[in-house]
């Protein structure tokens, strides 16, 4: 529970760390945002666009749970309510589910690395642009159902987001990170 606004701070994180993310393989070349670490691993341009599925897919029913609900909200905004959630992926949840948000462009049909960025910045514009003008203690008191974590509000939502863009960036920086010490070491 929460007296300080956190929205703007997480609206901040989800810039920067998919801008974090994209500096990091800004040097790499085409290929190697194309290239697979292993047989049935995800390249980092497919982890990208699961990354913008993932947030892309979800926003209309967050919209839609705002629109239907947010008169609810408005009357119980003097309800405490969760403003963050513990990081799921650091614990037990279940890494197979990412087949729902499967990227549709792959290394036999890739994406340039700026088109990736441009639908990663506009789908945050967006994100932003919905969450910025509401306020916190109705959108603490709007909830949506996922089958895995129950009932989350609109804030807790927005956080399982960052924590996931988050265990995937690391993932991306990691590959990178690995493509420039082979390149070194050549």
């Amino acid at each position: 529970m929460s007296s300080n606004l956190v929205m703007p701070t997480y609206l901040d994180l989800l810039d920067q760390q998919r801008e974090s993310a994209l500096t990091a393989v800004a040097d790499l070349s085409p290929d190697q945002i194309w290239q697979r670490p292993a047989p049935k691993e995800w390249c980092i341009g497919e982890i990208l666009h699961h990354n913008y599925l993932l947030i892309a897919r979800t926003m209309p029913y967050v919209k839609l749970m705002w629109r239907l609900f947010h008169g609810r909200g408005q009357r119980r905004r003097q309800r405490p309510y969760q403003t963050s959630i513990a990081d799921p992926y650091d614990e037990s949840f279940p890494m197979w589910v990412g087949f729902m948000w499967k990227p549709s462009y792959t290394p036999q049909r890739p994406l340039p690395l700026a088109d990736l960025a441009a639908l990663l910045r506009d789908l945050h514009s967006d994100v932003r642009q919905f969450y910025a003008d509401k306020p916190e203690d109705i959108l603490g008191n709007v909830f949506v159902y996922d089958p895995y974590f129950g009932w989350l509000n609109l804030i807790v939502t927005l956080h399982i987001g960052l924590h996931h863009d988050e265990l995937h960036y690391r993932d991306i920086k990691k590959m990178a990170a690995q493509f420039k010490s082979e390149k070194e070491g050549v």
